[in-house]
């Protein structure tokens, strides 16, 4: 069993930053994959950012070039840094933990950019 923990949520201005912890219960580098997921009111989750236990890294179309995603083996901590942010960044964002047998997630962090 995995518990994630997430942390660093907000309110922030548009243009403004914020990051975004999510500390795990176990060693991170038992974990194939790390990401952050996001769900806005009335829309479906989405995938925002993941990072391989071998730290390759991907994004969404929409948060390229804004957030990066990086994590602290030693403190079982991935980060979620989020520059540039805009009002449709808005959402409650979640920590997903994905093993060769299972998937994991932390109860989220509410991110707010006011225009």
């Amino acid at each position: 069993q995995v518990q994630l923990v997430e942390s660093g949520g907000g309110l922030v201005q548009a243009g403004g930053s914020l990051r975004l912890s999510c500390a795990a219960s176990v060693t991170i580098l038992s974990i194939n994959v790390m990401g952050w997921y996001r769900q806005a009111p009335g829309k479906q989750r989405e995938l925002v950012a993941g990072i391989t236990s071998g730290g390759n890294t991907s994004f969404a179309d929409s948060v390229k070039g804004r957030f990066t995603i990086s994590r602290d083996n030693a403190k079982n901590t991935v980060y979620l840094q989020m520059n540039s942010l805009k009002p449709e960044d808005t959402a409650v964002y979640f920590c997903n933990a994905r093993t060769m047998f299972a998937q994991y997630w932390g109860k989220g962090t509410l991110v707010t950019v006011s225009s």
